[in-house]
């Protein structure tokens, strides 16, 4: 067997031994208090179900359908976890979506997160993060490969590993005694995630075209924050001109209305164009309308305006700009914030849990806010979510973390959904005029994340 030494970051040694696929033993980037356990994977599996979805519009485009991607890992003590993943392919890299069909598009995603439990089989570990760091770039590999992209965006492969890194934590947590979440933080990302949110902000999703009235229903319901979709299909122009509209609508409805969460007592408007608009003048031209109809003030952010490649300097717009899908990486996340992004948005559920963690301590350390976006994932992955939402430090302007979760407006079996959720009838799994409870018992469960699914149980029967 021909063996490779890589060194990380903290000095520590990466034995990799190569038999076909890779085999490797990682050390954690972190020293704590006791040792960590070498946890051996003996064993792996993976499944899928589809969900179907009411159309979601973005991107040009819309879902309906994800599939739930599910993680089988069993270590050599012979604990067993299963992580939990939503495929969004349209999300993470839509020319993907447009050049397959809809299940191709999903069937290439879970092909790779096959591969990385292929890939796993047989070694061991003592710390996900660092398994993520040598499991990234195998996997992205094996992604330019199938879909024959060379630029395949990085998300694409993150948004596959989620499951796998969700199984890794979990066995992680259990084979070292962890009793909660806050305990399984390696200290090096703890002070990014070291607050503790008694509310967390449930943030709906309104995608482009939606209806005013399905926005001001969910005003009327206590929610004081909402994501709303621009980019229109159509030209440019065509595009600036529905946007425009569509930000006159919802001023009119919602501009008025009061809130106790932020700090001017009024209702935030955090708009989404997916990386729809091609130049920064489109977008002054929107902001320009925002301030002739009085609604400039009351934007808190416009998330991803532009593609990835475009390297528009962003600082001087007057308003908060956030990278989602282009921040990919801890690398890239900093990039963004050079040209100017003022806040990330976080996706544990779309780009693991561990990469996560850097991002936001990275975002910490720059005094970059964050918050929590969805990629309409099931009920177990708001809580993995909701578990980083609750810690990150307050948006500025507001006392509280925020979280999208749009699960609940798209998912046609959401309420049946609900059941797989170990802990289903949890404080903290509903939303509660507009936001999540996180209290005590929140904390202390993890919001349920580390206990396996007896519904997915069910799918690996043959195995626990």
């Amino acid at each position: 067997m021909n063996r490779r030494t890589f060194i990380g970051k903290s000095g520590a040694a990466l034995a990799l031994g190569v038999t076909g696929m890779s085999a490797f033993s990682i050390t954690p980037e972190t020293t704590m208090k006791q040792p960590l356990k070498n946890i051996q994977i003996a064993e792996v599996n993976s499944n899928f179900e589809r969900e179907l979805l009411t159309p979601y519009r973005f991107k040009g485009s819309a879902i309906s359908e994800a599939w739930q991607v599910l993680s089988y890992i069993k270590s050599g003590s012979g604990l067993y976890k299963i992580g939990v993943g939503t495929q969004g392919t349209l999300w993470s890299d839509q020319r993907v979506f447009f050049s397959h069909s809809v299940n191709g598009g999903n069937a290439l995603m879970y092909a790779m997160t096959e591969r990385a439990l292929q890939i796993l089989k047989g070694n061991s570990f003592t710390d996900p993060v660092s398994v993520l760091d040598w499991l990234l770039p195998e996997v992205y590999a094996y992604g330019q490969k199938i879909t024959g992209m060379e630029d395949l965006k990085k998300t694409f492969a993150l948004n596959a590993l989620v499951g796998v890194d969700n199984a890794l934590w979990m066995l992680y947590a259990a084979e070292n005694g962890m009793r909660n979440f806050d305990e399984m933080i390696p200290d090096a990302y703890r002070p990014g995630l070291s607050h503790k949110h008694d509310k967390v902000a449930s943030i709906p999703s309104f995608s482009v075209g939606a209806s005013i009235q399905d926005v001001k229903a969910a005003a009327d319901r206590g929610h004081f924050i909402m994501k709303l979709k621009t980019g229109s299909a159509g030209t440019q122009k065509e595009m600036l001109e529905k946007d425009m509209e569509f930000l006159t609508a919802v001023h009119k409805a919602l501009g008025h209305l009061e809130t106790p969460y932020t700090s001017n007592g009024k209702i935030p408007y955090y708009f989404d164009a997916n990386e729809r608009y091609e130049t920064k003048d489109t977008l002054e031209r929107f902001l320009d309308h925002a301030k002739k109809i009085g609604a400039f003030d009351q934007i808190a952010v416009i998330e991803e305006p532009f593609g990835e490649k475009n390297t528009t300097y962003v600082g001087d717009l007057g308003v908060r700009v956030a990278a989602d899908e282009s921040a990919h990486t801890v690398e890239d996340a900093l990039a963004r914030i050079e040209q100017g992004y003022t806040a990330i948005a976080v996706k544990a559920i779309a780009k693991t849990l561990s990469m996560t963690m850097k991002i936001a301590q990275a975002a910490y350390e720059k005094g970059i806010p964050c918050f929590c976006a969805d990629l309409t994932v099931n009920p177990i992955l708001v809580d993995w979510n909701k578990n980083v939402a609750a810690r990150l430090a307050p948006f500025p302007e507001m006392n509280l973390g925020l979280q999208e979760t749009n699960g609940h407006q798209y998912y046609k079996g959401w309420e049946r959904m609900l059941t797989y959720h170990p802990m289903n009838n949890g404080s903290w799994v509903k939303t509660h005029q507009g936001v999540y409870s996180t209290d005590a018992s929140f904390y202390e469960h993890s919001g349920g994340i580390l206990i396996n699914s007896p519904h997915y149980e069910a799918v690996f029967m043959d195995n626990v």
